[in-house]
């Protein structure tokens, strides 16, 4: 979707600053947050591209302003709220006020290891591959209202197909509950120039993961 999450590219923000030896979290609350995000995930309340599209409903206000961590906290807040698993008045109370629902998941030793393993997001395939390595591509010039993995920045960009990675889990569809709607997935090259304007250092290229709805032939 379109928002100020997608900050790649955008001016004004000023350069970034690395934190010398910065510490994994800088408070406790910090880590906590982590793990309940993570938790309720391997317990099955949500998946990870409904934690991301619920970050990106976050109003520029807020996102701006808040740490990363509090971004995770609000965007976990969203997701238990939508899906029925805690009521406004629980979370500004901090209390369980009526019959928790249940997860799908009990958060068993098991469960957390086998999320702790990266599943496979490969699908048996829908459709005929379009694209093969050395194709030219143009990214479309969309802007959806909801979730996308194709950043603002490339779009309606000329590429060159490097990989295709075969038949995946769609994220814009599963942010939806829309389903894992299968689709091709191929990492497209791009040079900085064509991404940034003549300006730009042409010894540099951008590549990105691109599904194939995101893509024409040019």
């Amino acid at each position: 979707m379109d928002g100020v999450h997608d900050m790649g590219g955008m001016d004004g923000f000023g350069k970034v600053e690395p934190e010398q030896n910065e510490p994994v979290f800088h408070a406790p609350w910090e880590g906590r947050v982590l793990a309940m995000v993570r938790s309720m995930g391997y317990a099955g309340a949500y998946s990870a591209d409904h934690a991301r599209f619920a970050r990106e409903r976050l109003p520029p206000t807020t996102y701006l302003t808040a740490s990363y961590y509090q971004r995770w906290q609000l965007g976990m807040e969203m997701c238990l709220l939508e899906r029925g698993y805690v009521t406004a008045e629980e979370l500004t109370t901090g209390h369980a006020l009526q019959p928790g629902k249940s997860l799908k998941r009990k958060l068993t030793s098991e469960v957390v290891s086998a999320g702790l393993a990266r599943p496979s997001f490969h699908r048996q395939q829908q459709a005929p591959q379009r694209f093969k390595p050395g194709d030219r591509v143009r990214t479309k010039n969309i802007h959806p209202i909801t979730h996308t993995r194709l950043p603002r920045y490339a779009r309606d960009k000329l590429g060159v197909v490097e990989i295709c990675h075969g038949c995946q889990v769609y994220p814009d569809s599963v942010a939806v509950d829309s389903g894992d709607n299968p689709q091709w997935l191929y990492t497209v090259v791009f040079t900085s120039q064509e991404l940034w304007g003549p300006d730009a250092d042409p010894t540099i290229t951008v590549t990105i993961d691109a599904f194939e709805t995101y893509l024409d032939p040019a």
